[in-house]
């Protein structure tokens, strides 16, 4: 299969099951809520800021207990996967990197979890971009950041965003990606009447929503999670269920699902249309048997820059969600502290 078509059908693939699910409206998240042990030697701290649309983020601010505050340092804006929020993955990888010298923020994404935006559930390419920049105008406002060494993380669908995020915004001074997935490669490979097909039903949706006054959302996990993977799941379908269905990674504000209008504008917008023009250096860490190892793959093909990838041995895909055995920490300090 050529790579543009396994990307769409992947793309097509994950679209119909993960989403960032959240409250109905905001919530002060609990300590239980969180995926992982915050170690002794952090220091959490929650925080909200707006991106350029007036939208209020609801983030998490990871720094080392003993941080120096009067001198300046690196720091990390981190994504969560498309279907995940704050308490995720984007925490492990916190926890992990304020105790080797780096400020981070974590975030949920506009309309999801416990950041702001109506209606709830809803997903944007041009937004979820934005809210990375958003993301770095925070750091950037803290006396101990370095405006000039602050690079970003994006796990599974967030590096899509932060990719899409650095083709513009030059204040990201280096990237990396883990799991990438790009939700915008939804119809790549589609002829004209397979894109009718699929565009046309989610239009005809927008009648329905107009009519009930709310747009459709659909969730994809239970409230509380199972004990088993239900049968019937097989490949990547279990072992996304793996992490969101199970007590491994489930959270109540990520239960999977966007507002089904949300798909339209993931097949109208591409976010790596630019992806060569990346003058910053890009590391891209995909599993060794993760079914989306291609797309990271394809992506660092197009790179012309600076550019690593690193495969992680025995590794799929949610494993860099959270398995802090696999997630190679080692590399990521090393590539950040070579290119800020």
């Amino acid at each position: 299969m050529e790579k543009k078509k396994l990307i769409a059908f992947i793309a097509v693939f994950i679209f119909g099951i993960f989403s960032l699910a959240g409250c109905s409206s905001p919530t002060e998240a609990q300590e239980e809520y969180y995926i992982f042990k915050l170690s002794e030697n952090v220091e959490r701290t929650a925080v909200t800021f707006p991106n350029r649309y007036g939208i209020e983020l609801s983030g998490d601010l990871y720094v080392a207990q003993d941080l120096d505050t009067s001198i300046s340092h690196p720091a990390l804006v981190i994504g969560p996967p498309y279907g995940g929020v704050k308490e995720q993955g984007p925490g492990v990888y916190a926890n992990e990197l304020a105790q080797r010298g780096f400020v981070v923020l974590t975030f949920d994404p506009s309309f999801n979890g416990e950041s702001g935006g109506e209606p709830r559930h809803v997903s944007s390419p041009d937004i979820f971009t934005e809210d990375f920049s958003a993301g770095v105008d925070y750091l950037g406002t803290l006396d101990y950041v370095d405006r000039e060494r602050i690079g970003a993380i994006g796990i599974c669908g967030s590096g899509g965003f932060a990719l899409a995020a650095a083709q513009v915004d030059t204040r990201i001074k280096a990237v990396a990606t883990a799991s990438l997935f790009d939700v915008s490669a939804l119809g790549n490979g589609m002829d004209t009447e397979t894109w009718f097909a699929a565009v046309d039903p989610v239009a005809q949706q927008r009648w329905a929503d107009v009519d009930n006054g709310t747009p459709e959302y659909i969730p994809t996990y239970p409230n509380t999670p199972t004990e088993e993977i239900p049968e019937g799941l097989e490949g990547i379908w279990a072992e996304f269920y793996s992490f969101y269905g199970l007590e491994r990674g489930h959270h109540p504000r990520a239960l999977g699902g966007f507002t089904t209008n949300s798909n339209l504008a993931f097949y109208n917008f591409q976010l790596l249309d630019h992806l060569d023009m990346l003058s910053q250096p890009v590391l891209f860490m995909a599993g060794e048997n993760a079914e989306t190892r291609p797309i990271s793959e394809a992506a660092y093909e197009v790179v012309s820059g600076t550019k690593e990838l690193y495969i992680v041995p025995e590794a799929n895909h949610v494993d860099l969600y959270d398995d802090t055995n696999k997630i190679p920490f080692d590399t990521l300090v090393a590539f950040f502290s070579e290119n800020m």
